[in-house]
């Protein structure tokens, strides 16, 4: 018989004789006698056909619920949505895709809280289905953990790796001729082999590696593919790790400290990872009641090194880095050097440092993960920059391969689709900075990821030349000289909505600015002149969006 407390929910619902109206529908579900003294453990699955990356959740989700009932509970397996962000890209429909990840968190938190569930598992692929499960698990605050779909396998066009980044570049060298439609149809057939998030550290193995090292995923789950024996492993595993949480009243926000999110900010840095971290990791904060700040991120991206050569901006697969051992020996490296937190309580019950005791180095010839005295780039990658451009702040990217500053003149768009007819069609040149607005939280709304202009930019071979900046955000797989979340937005009067076509702005990666080079009295005059667009009116969720999120400055949240 479980112990009182691991019901503290579930008893509710079906304990005495007034609840048989309970137990009678539970029953036709499939619960027995011996189920209603178990503690109940929600299986959120975000499977669906929509995506590669959630197609195989529904047969994870069965295993997590098994290894549940094998450790003494009884599993429940629920569904929420996912959205294709590759698949809307570009389009008006990616205007949801970060409002998806508000649907997931508020459908999870409504599901566990209604049914009485004791604890959670949350089983997520694409990109905002992460930061949605873990947002969902913070406000419920019931031993929950949280288990990634896992990599997909990189696809092979003429003996190369290839992935979905591959197919957006290739229609930018498409447009530039430097490619046939016949090799760009090849591309596209073979860039996705079967299950799994996209191949490279983008937005869904960012925020994978970012979720191990805050403590809420089994060690190196994160970094295992989705077609694999370790991933079915792993959440049979989770299914028993839940009930060891509810045995030793181990909930979230016991792991989801000030300095978890520090370890999760440096795992990020060191990894090269998505911008959308930013954004994401600020919005988990504010759901387990952490004051995380932009300034965090530079304070941690001062010290921290990138040491992960991976794409976009590196050489390597995901798949290459879980064949040499995946992340638990980056963990350890960063802990041995005192970078990490090894003090912070996760999943297992054990702290990070018991965790990585009898963890391995990394193969002594392998060229993803660098060393501390060779890095990709010694301070981190996502900078935040100030200046009249971005009074709140905006989150740059800057691998280092682009160098660490850029002076232009903008050519200046008000969407995502005007930006990338003139770019595909030849009006960016050498030394413009695309300035892409009412893209934002708000403006969009839905503050779309700008994938489509940067990959065209890359594909014209303008990464060096060319510097993109924006209230919306990006994809994990964006490279290049690129500037997002600037705020405040175009739609709140923030200055980007007053840049005109000619304008000088300049980027200093080093001092961490961004200017837009006009007097003072000039762009007052131009903001005591501008109106909000009309624009055209946005319905149903995306109005109560609009409404009620905040500035990306502080996660783009809808409760705040």
């Amino acid at each position: 018989m479980p112990k009182k407390n691991m019901r503290q929910f579930s008893g509710c619902v079906t304990d005495g004789y007034t609840r048989a109206p309970n137990r009678s529908l539970l029953r036709a579900v499939g619960f027995k006698d011996q189920d209603f003294s178990r503690p109940q453990v929600g299986v959120a699955s975000t499977w669906s056909m929509l995506t590669p990356c959630n197609m195989h959740i529904n047969k994870l989700a069965g295993k997590a619920a098994a290894g549940v009932d094998q450790a003494g509970g009884k599993g429940i397996i629920f569904g929420t949505i996912t959205v294709a962000d590759g698949i809307a890209m570009g389009t008006e429909g990616m205007k949801y895709s970060l409002v998806s990840r508000e649907v997931i968190a508020d459908s999870i938190e409504t599901v566990c809280a209604c049914e009485g569930f004791d604890g959670l598992i949350a089983i997520g692929g694409c990109d905002k289905n992460m930061p949605g499960c873990v947002m969902a698990m913070a406000r419920l605050n019931r031993p929950s953990v949280f288990v990634y779909g896992g990599s997909i396998k990189p696809g092979c066009h003429q003996e190369k790796q290839v992935d979905i980044v591959s197919v957006f570049e290739a229609v930018g060298a498409y447009a530039n001729r430097k490619i046939s439609e016949k090799e760009l149809k090849a591309i596209e057939k073979s860039a996705i082999p079967g299950p799994g998030s996209c191949g490279g550290m983008y937005t869904a193995n960012t925020m994978a590696c970012a979720i191990e090292a805050l403590g809420l995923s089994l060690p190196n789950s994160s970094m295992q593919l989705a077609v694999s024996r370790q991933k079915a492993q792993d959440c049979a595993n989770a299914g028993k790790a839940v009930l060891r949480l509810l045995q030793q009243g181990i909930r979230p926000r016991d792991i989801m400290t000030f300095k978890a999110f520090e370890n999760a900010i440096t795992v990020v840095m060191a990894l090269g990872g998505s911008t959308n971290a930013v954004l994401h990791l600020m919005a988990i904060a504010h759901a387990a009641g952490v004051k995380l700040t932009l300034d965090d991120f530079t304070k941690i991206g001062k010290r921290v090194p990138v040491l992960a050569d991976l794409r976009p901006s590196g050489r390597f697969m995901i798949s290459d880095l879980v064949a040499v051992g995946g992340l638990t020996p980056l963990l350890k490296m960063l802990l041995d050097v005192g970078l990490l937190h090894g003090d912070c309580l996760t999943v297992t019950g054990k702290t990070l440092r018991q965790n990585l005791v009898n963890v391995k180095p990394y193969p002594a010839r392998q060229k993803i993960i660098r060393s501390f005295s060779d890095p990709v780039k010694k301070e981190g990658h996502l900078v935040i920059l100030y200046g009249n451009l971005a009074k709140t702040g905006a989150v740059a990217k800057i691998s280092g391969k682009e160098g660490e500053c850029f002076c232009g003149t903008a050519i200046v768009f008000d969407s995502e689709e005007a930006a990338l007819e003139s770019i595909l069609g030849g009006r960016v040149k050498k030394g413009h900075v695309v300035v892409i607005r009412y893209e934002g939280p708000k403006g969009g709304p839905g503050m779309r990821e700008m994938l489509a202009p940067t990959s065209a930019i890359m594909g014209r071979g303008l990464g060096q030349n060319v510097a993109l900046i924006t209230d919306g955000r990006f994809s994990g797989g964006s490279h290049g000289f690129v500037i997002g979340h600037v705020t405040p937005e175009a739609y709140d009067g923030g200055i980007i909505a007053v840049v005109r076509n000619g304008d000088v702005i300049s980027i200093d990666a080093n001092r961490r600015t961004i200017a837009l080079e006009v007097p003072e009295q000039e762009l007052a005059r131009r903001l005591s002149a501008w109106r909000r667009p009309a624009g055209h009116s946005v319905p149903g969720v995306l109005r109560k969006y609009q409404r009620s999120v905040s500035s990306a400055a502080i996660g783009a949240v809808t409760d705040a």
